[in-house]
């Protein structure tokens, strides 16, 4: 029978200083962080603690002009500001930019354990103080750079009243919006500032707890088919199987019909996607599990092949066993893919996109820009930052670069967290801000 809520209201706070004071004299990173980024990172032992390391960077914002720092040969100019928690970005073919300012939907009521109900109850304290437990606006914004000078002079709410959107995608003359439970579709001209229907379900998504709540969709190149996230339930299958059906994948639909398959499986928390321009290959970003040390495990950047399975639940990068995982299963752990390149643990790498050469400086005319949210279960922090991984020949070819830092103070305050990246319709790279409330506009230095 479970406690009263009175119990559980006195014993969240407790235990989060228990938390935070037993993390706070506990595990450390013992690798440099470079061992956990590239196509071999070393993946060492699990670091089994008492209780996980908990190294949280309170948000603070920025302020009305402050910004993030760009790496040269770049610049850097708030596209907008004053948004509330802008997650996903997308340019439409006229230059208009669509923004999902969004959070994570209400929790469903379900019986929980005490050992849940106390878990939910530090998860909630730990995003609050990093600036995610902000109420969802539901809505699309749009903003449009009325006369080419960087800075979007129009800003109208497009489409409101969403159940958590994210991922955006057009299709000829249909708008789809991955919601948090659905795929919907709007009709869309181009030019319009605000649409003119009300939402049509596509396709219904796995949702429930929602321990993953943020669903991206891109569209095939032909356009007949789109392709879809669905994270996970829970860090490691703690809720059972059952929770999961459907879940970390990447599942393809059919544009006309609705019908859908699993394309992709094992991926804990697939967010970013893009087609690599040279191969028309899916790539995406994914967040791997939490709790085993603070050098594991490497969030990863994957080609992502049609049938394939990733290993989540039961092994990471490849048949590397995760023991929290019961009953095990040696047959799932010998069909894993190992992820093509890693991008260092907990980094939480959320955005993707492929650089444009018309935009860009020499020697980012080919790569990968990918937004990395930043860590909470890692000391020192990693991550809170956008970074280029260069591309040749359709495959990663060297260490990533920063290309845009200063998220993070140095006394480990978050003044902005990057998330969804996007390209401009003249190839500048947008950053979508969450905790910093604004659209970031990188450029080539002047």
């Amino acid at each position: 029978m479970p406690p009263p809520s009175s119990a559980v209201r006195f014993a969240g706070p407790v235990l989060l200083c228990l938390l935070t004071a037993l993390a706070g004299c506990g595990e450390t990173a013992k690798l440099p962080f470079e061992a956990g980024v590239g196509p071999t990172p070393q993946l060492p032992a699990p670091d089994k603690t008492l209780l996980p390391t908990m190294n949280i960077a309170t948000a603070t914002g920025w302020g009305d002009t402050a910004a993030p720092t760009p790496a040269a040969p770049f610049s850097v100019a708030a596209f907008a500001r004053g948004l509330e928690h802008p997650r996903w970005l997308y340019t439409l073919p006229n230059g208009d930019v669509l923004v999902a300012e969004s959070n994570r939907p209400p929790k469903p009521e379900e019986d929980e354990s005490f050992y849940q109900q106390i878990r939910g109850k530090v998860q909630g304290m730990v995003m609050k103080r990093a600036g995610a437990d902000v109420p969802s606006a539901n809505r699309i914004t749009l903003l449009r750079d009325t006369n080419g000078d960087g800075v979007a002079e129009m800003r109208t709410v497009f489409l409101s009243n969403l159940n958590s959107p994210f991922g955006m995608a057009l299709v000829g003359n249909e708008l789809f919006i991955a919601n948090a439970d659905a795929l919907v579709k709007v009709p869309y001209r181009a030019g319009q500032t605000a649409a003119a229907a009300a939402p049509v379900q596509v396709t219904e998504l796995p949702s429930g707890v929602n321990h993953h709540w943020t669903k991206n969709v891109i569209a095939s190149p032909d356009g007949r088919k789109l392709y879809v996230t669905v994270g996970s339930n829970s860090n490691v299958g703690e809720r059972g199987l059952p929770a999961e059906e459907g879940r970390a994948a990447i599942w393809e639909v059919d544009t006309r019909t609705g019908s859908k398959r699993l394309f992709a499986s094992g991926l804990r928390n697939p967010n970013g996607m893009a087609w690599e321009p040279a191969s028309t290959t899916l790539w995406t970003v994914v967040n791997e599990r939490d709790e085993i040390g603070s050098d594991l495990v490497p969030d990863y950047l994957a080609a992502v092949r049609d049938g394939a399975f990733y290993g989540w639940p039961w092994s990471y990068y490849g048949a590397h066993v995760d023991e929290r995982v019961k009953p095990p299963r040696p047959d799932m752990v010998s069909k894993a893919v190992v992820p093509d390149y890693a991008l260092g643990a907990h980094v939480a790498a959320l955005g993707l996109v492929f650089s444009d050469a018309r935009g860009m400086p020499p020697g980012f005319g080919s790569g990968a820009f990918i937004g990395e949210h930043g860590s909470w279960n890692r000391r020192p922090h990693s991550g809170y930052k956008v970074v280029f991984v260069p591309f040749r020949g359709g495959r990663p070819a060297g260490q990533p670069v920063d290309v845009l830092t200063g998220f993070l103070t140095e006394g480990g305050e978050a003044r902005g967290r990057p998330v969804g990246v996007a390209l401009d319709k003249s190839g500048a790279l947008l950053v979508a801000d969450d905790v910093g409330n604004a659209v970031w506009r990188l450029t080539p230095a002047k």
